[in-house]
Formats: C-alpha cells, structure tokens, sequence
C-alpha cells in the first residue's frame, strides 16, 4: 500500500487537524471500498475496525463522548492508588531475586496492560490470550495468515467477554460500554462495541509500555541526566516529555485520508490518497529541536512533540499513560540505584513493527554484579 509519510511537524499537525482529512476508508479512501485492499493485508485491522480510530465527523464524535467519560481527568486521577499498588508490586517481585531481569517484559509491559484489564474488568483467565493477541495487532511482519489468525483470536476473546459481561455485568468500563449499547442501539452498533474494546486495550498500553521502555533505556544510557532527576534539579515530567519526543512510542500511525485535493508547501495529496503519520520522525525535527534533535537531553528548553497525536484524534489515554509513568519511573529508580543494563545499548533489538516503537527486551542488572 503507497501512502504519503509525513514527518515535518508543521504540515502533520496542520493535516491532523484539517477537516478535509479523515480516518474512515469506507468514506475516503477509493482503494478501500473498490476492494483493491486485500482481506489478508496484515495491516487490515488497522483500517477495518469500526470505531473512534477509523471514524470521520458526527461518527466521530458520538464515539468519542461514549469512550471519553473513561478517562476525565477525575478518574485518571482517581486510578492513582491503583497504579500505585501495581508497581509496588511489580518492584516487590523483581526485588525477590533474581538480580538480573527482563524490565520490558517484567515492569514496562505488565504495569499498564494490568491498569487496562482492572479497568476494563478483564476476567484473569482472558489475559494471556489478549495480550498475545494485542501484541499482534502491532506485529507489522506478520504473515497474512498470522494477521488473519490474530484478528479471529481478537474477535473471539473479546466477544466472549461481552456475552460474559452481559451476563455478569461488573463496575467496570467494558460493562458501561455495553450498557449504553443495549440501552440506546442508535448510539453504539455491536460492532462498535467490540472494536472500541479492541481500541481502548490495546493503544491504551501499548504507548505507555514503550514510553516506560525507552525511558527507562535513556536513563541508563545517559547517566548525568538520571542524577539531575534524582538530585532534584529536573522533574519526572522533564524525562516523559523528552522520552516522548526522543522515541515516540508510536513511530508511524496508519492511516488517513485526504478528503479532496490538498495544497502543501507546492506538493498535492490527492482526494482518497492514504496518509501516514510519522510522529517518530516529527520529535527529530531539526528546524525545530537543533541539529541535536537526535540527543536525548531533558535540559532542552522545547521538548514538544506529537507523541499522542494532535487535534480531534489527541490521544483520549495520554493523562493515564503520563499518570503512569509519573509514577512508575521514580519508584523503579528509588528501589533499584543501582540499575544497569545488562547488555550493550547497541545490542537491544526492536520490536518487530514499523507501528510500535520499543524493545524486544530490556535485560538489566537490579544490583551492582558481582567483581
């Protein structure tokens, strides 16, 4: 699939917040709806669901007001003491030994997607498969026949939790979700219903897990900048705000399209022409960070970035992931002086997709090694 790949912070928050550019491929994207998409595209998901991520206008915004009381800024908050308790007892268990582990796969990764399952009521036996069905989903190098695979794992586990929560409804999110859809069917077709699920677990831990990863991996790989933090001389929010711009934990989000011919700076996007946004690429801007855009440093004066996207598709999850990380970060730090990785820097491998933007692992030493 050709798509137009925008990076110039400049002309992407312009087209994120253009009218004339919209998400729905039933609508505006010809190549879609004239089936020259093949079914077994691993990327297929990404445009196919039904709902706020692939919605255009009035679609938009009802789906939007439905998904965004999960996340005022009061009950953000309020998950706090909840976060708190499961990074407490993520760090209990890697200080019980042994004194080298896995930070991806043992902190960065469970924090945020055990946050998303508590909050959405996702019964413990689901998880395992949900996770690996997530993990998916961002698996740009699938084969088609993974992809199609993944998306019926996805589909069936979700549905299944809607018949249980119809069933048992919980006070959870995933139950407020399928109450305003069986109240009021004009708000919320059941396949919106279970694509919003498919939405809301699966970005709504995949940008604070890489978020925890690469900031994690900047502290250890810039030490001066780890002992201003924990001398007090810059803030928690110093180190998220540069991670974000430095490794935007989504490198390119699929997809848009232009809804009739667009001007930019003497190039045209042409009506239905999909494009892709390259927020990677826009938080190592030169024009606008200095030709040290590619330095992590959290002294900078402008750390800005679209990390979370920009306009009426801004990221509803950012407040959580930042909530998290605030609070995660620190406490790993505090309980661990000593952390180091435990491989060269130029050693860690990346995740198997040109969407996510993180490690595959993060394997450190939570004390000083022996000699």
């Amino acid at each position: 699939m050709v798509a137009w790949s925008v990076s110039n912070p400049d002309l992407l928050k312009r087209l994120l917040s253009d009218p004339r550019v919209s998400k729905d491929p039933n609508q505006h994207w010809p190549a879609y709806t004239k089936g020259e998409v093949p079914a077994d595209w691993p990327l297929h998901i990404w445009v196919s669901v039904k709902n706020m991520f692939t919605a255009y206008g009035g679609d938009h915004r009802r789906l939007r007001a439905l998904v965004s009381k999960a996340f005022t800024p009061r009950r953000t908050q309020n998950l706090r003491p909840q976060v708190e308790k499961i990074t407490a007892d993520l760090i209990a268990g890697l200080a019980a030994g042994p004194d080298t582990a896995d930070l991806r796969d043992s902190f960065a990764y469970p924090l945020p997607i055990e946050v998303i399952c508590q909050l959405f009521g996702i019964p413990d036996d689901a998880r395992p498969g949900l996770k690996r069905a997530v993990d998916g989903v961002f698996n740009t190098t699938a084969t088609p026949e993974e992809a199609a695979a993944n998306v019926q794992d996805m589909y069936r586990i979700l549905s299944e939790l809607v018949a249980a929560k119809r069933d048992e409804p919980g006070d959870d999110l995933a139950s407020g979700l399928i109450s305003a859809r069986d109240e009021d069917n004009s708000r919320l077709e059941e396949t919106e219903l279970v694509d919003t699920l498919i939405l809301v677990i699966s970005a709504g831990h995949e940008t604070t897990v890489n978020l925890l990863d690469h900031a994690i991996t900047a502290l250890l790989t810039h030490p001066e900048q780890l002992r201003l933090v924990l001398g007090g001389d810059r803030s928690w929010t110093d180190v998220i705000d540069e991670t974000l711009r430095w490794q935007a934990p989504v490198a390119h989000l699929p997809l848009r399209y232009a809804v009739e011919d667009i001007e930019l700076d003497g190039l045209t996007i042409r009506a239905g022409e999909p494009i892709l946004a390259s927020y990677a690429a826009a938080g190592r801007d030169s024009a606008h960070h200095g030709e040290d855009a590619d330095r992590f440093d959290i002294t900078r004066e402008d750390k800005s970035s679209l990390a979370f996207g920009h306009g009426v598709h801004y990221c509803l999850g950012a407040p959580l992931a930042r909530l998290e990380a605030e609070i995660a970060l620190p406490a790993l730090f505090t309980a661990f002086p000593d952390l180091a990785l435990a491989v060269p820097v130029e050693e860690l491998e990346t995740v198997a997709s040109f969407i996510s933007n993180g490690h595959r692992s993060l394997p450190a030493f939570l004390t000083k090694p022996a000699g």
